[in-house]
């Protein structure tokens, strides 16, 4: 039986990492020859969860091509966050929560998108719908793709349906999701050992808005001051990529888990789209953006909209 490799997008974060790993157990246990791998190094709080439920690590592929024919993308569809391979081989299944941009295919795919905070939750709902039990170990990485991705049930991004798709999991992998939770943001959010330019790549994403090219980057932390002690570091490696890519923007955001509010660090020759799209203004190149803590919901939106706007 041919291989189809499961996989999120590069740069990998927990529930890219989890909800590959998830779903290539559901696709085995409905008889299909699946496997989970990544794209890219994974952060520490990834590695918290994987450590603490006893799940390897899934294998890092550079060129998905030579490994398979058919792959299922997980947490992503944008192509320019994908395999850089992908348009050599055939996506037969896309489960995502984000816009739906730069994805289109030559023949039909099973694409289920919701509009919920993770992508662990609508595995959750396919896990039921095909009547198998979630084991407590892929529960607790689902758990811990949640709590990531809502920063603990605290995010905008987070609904209903992820809270109960939380607790449901929480029971199963017998853990208490607030405790745990916690431990494992603290985890992620100590930056000290990493260096800038892994500071600027740990969370990163690309878009296209409209005309301009776009790259967001973000960490979490418990002492923005710390990470932006080293700001004029982080500047000169920024605009390395900026150069390297062909960027027209790159924002690296700094979210404070603890007080729930972020400093966006905007280099690029378009860097006052930022200034525009929130009304403030940028000093030393640093916009405070009180209670944002979302890429998905109050950044990459509000950014497009403004730059769509403006074309």
């Amino acid at each position: 039986m041919e291989k189809v490799l499961v996989f999120g997008h590069k740069n990998p974060d927990t529930d890219t990492i989890t909800s590959a790993i998830a779903y290539a157990e559901l696709k085995k246990a409905l008889g299909v020859n699946a496997e989970a791998i990544r794209l890219g190094e994974m952060n520490d709080e990834t590695l918290f969860a994987l450590d603490t439920f006893k799940v390897s690590a899934p294998r890092l592929v550079t060129e998905v091509a030579t490994e398979a024919s058919h792959v299922i993308l997980v947490d992503h569809n944008e192509r320019q966050q994908s395999a850089n391979d992908i348009d050599s081989v055939t996506v037969t299944e896309v489960i995502d929560h984000h816009r739906i941009a730069n994805f289109e295919t030559s023949d039909p795919v099973y694409y289920r998108a919701e509009p919920v905070g993770c992508t662990a939750t609508i595995l959750n709902k396919l896990y039921k719908e095909h009547g198998v039990a979630i084991k407590p170990e892929i529960a607790g990485l689902m758990l811990s793709a949640i709590i990531s991705d809502s920063l603990l049930f605290k995010s905008p991004t987070c609904t209903e349906q992820d809270i109960i798709a939380a607790r449901e999991l929480a029971e199963i992998a017998g853990v208490d999701a607030n405790v745990y939770g916690l431990e494992m943001l603290k985890a992620g959010a100590d930056l000290s050992k990493k260096t800038v330019p892994e500071l600027i790549a740990l969370d990163a994403k690309e878009f296209t808005m409209g005309t301009l090219k776009v790259e967001i980057a973000q960490v979490n932390t418990v002492d923005t001051a710390e990470v932006l002690l080293r700001q004029e570091e982080l500047e000169t490696a920024i605009n390395e990529v900026i150069l390297a890519k062909g960027l027209d923007l790159f924002v690296f955001i700094v979210t404070d888990i603890l007080t729930n509010n972020s400093v966006g660090l905007v280099l690029g020759k378009e860097a006052n789209l930022v200034e525009r799209a929130y009304g403030l203004e940028a000093t030393n190149n640093l916009v405070y953006l009180e209670g944002v803590v979302s890429r998905k919901k109050q950044v990459v939106p509000v950014l497009t909209d403004t730059a769509l706007a403006t074309q």
